[in-house]
């Protein structure tokens, strides 16, 4: 049974309140309720800790986690693994072939350094077929600052430039590019969901959900949790957030893709100044992390700053009309 199909009233001894009390609590899926402490459960649904401690233990069972794996059995899950172009080489080979599946790539840097840009051509790319270098499929573009303009689709669609690849008309591109506009962190977290349904309606078809995008990651919960009151609470809504993308990426084999704005540290003497918002949250729960900044002559110059297997380095490219170009 796949734990996204999963609901917490299937849990014994988990009623209709008790599951409403939990989702307000952020126990949102069975995984969520079978990695809980007892005493925080019993806590947020008002129940004894033994009644706890059985609800969990339900929960492990059903959610299928908690076991070893031989590394053999990693391994061939790491073969369905998809890597996702950018078609500037030096960007793909400083990704070791390009944005991963099964994972969340974060882009941060200043207005205007290209995140936007990048998150363009990836909802362009990934509807490429496999041999071509995308993914196949179909994007989900969550759009927080008002950047997705379909304007600049047709431009990438017209500048795209692979061996061997008939283009067809832009529109067949922005047929398979579903955009939301996220007007609140909660909305912004309520679409993941609306994702999620999304790419299960998706599943089956000829193009299933195979990048989701988030654009910007932090702009709402930036404005929304200001100073240091307000800190863990905005925190702990963006692990959440994180949580439920990782999740998304894993069950539908899928890039997920945020850019993320960045912060001035005035403590910094030498060197870059700059540093993503949202702390160790983010920065854990991202396994690519990309640091973009702009340098002479209209260059972009992208920094590999973290992932689990790859060498740090640095890749230069361009944006020009028809999208990212070496």
């Amino acid at each position: 049974m796949s734990s996204g199909s999963l609901d917490l009233e299937d849990l014994p001894g988990v009623g209709p309140t008790t599951a409403d009390k939990l989702r307000e609590a952020g126990y949102a899926t069975v995984e969520s309720i079978a990695t809980a402490s007892p005493a925080d459960l019993a806590e947020a649904a008002e129940i004894g800790e033994s009644s706890a401690k059985k609800v969990i233990k339900a929960a492990r069972e059903l959610a299928d986690i908690g076991g070893f794996k031989t590394g053999i059995a990693v391994l061939e899950d790491r073969k369905e693994v998809k890597k996702l172009k950018t078609f500037v080489p030096e960007f793909d080979e400083l990704l070791g072939g390009g944005l991963e599946t099964k994972s969340i790539s974060e882009v941060y840097g200043e207005f205007g350094s290209g995140k936007s840009q990048i998150a363009h051509q990836m909802a362009v790319n990934a509807y490429l077929a496999e041999e071509f270098g995308g993914l196949g499929g179909s994007c989900v573009y969550i759009d927080t600052e008002n950047t997705f303009r379909p304007e600049r689709i047709e431009q990438m669609v017209r500048g795209l430039e692979v061996e061997g690849y008939d283009v067809p008309p832009f529109e067949e591109f922005l047929e398979h590019i579903h955009v939301a506009k996220g007007y609140t962190s909660d909305h912004q977290m309520l679409l993941v969901e609306s994702a999620r349904d999304l790419a299960n309606e998706l599943k089956e078809t000829e193009y299933p959900v195979r990048l989701i995008v988030v654009d910007s990651l932090t702009a709402h919960f930036r404005a929304e949790y200001a100073g240091r009151g307000t800190l863990s609470v905005r925190q702990q809504k963006l692990n959440r957030h994180m949580y439920d993308l990782a999740k998304l990426a894993e069950e539908h084999n899928a890039v997920v893709l945020v850019t993320n704005q960045v912060q001035s540290n005035p403590g910094v003497f030498f060197g870059d100044p700059t540093k993503p918002i949202g702390g160790n949250i983010v920065g854990h729960a991202a396994k690519f992390r990309l640091y973009l900044r702009k340098s002479k002559g209209g260059r972009r110059i992208a920094k590999l700053v973290d992932s689990p297997n790859l060498p740090e380095g640095e890749a230069a490219f361009v944006v020009e009309e028809g999208g990212l170009k070496p």
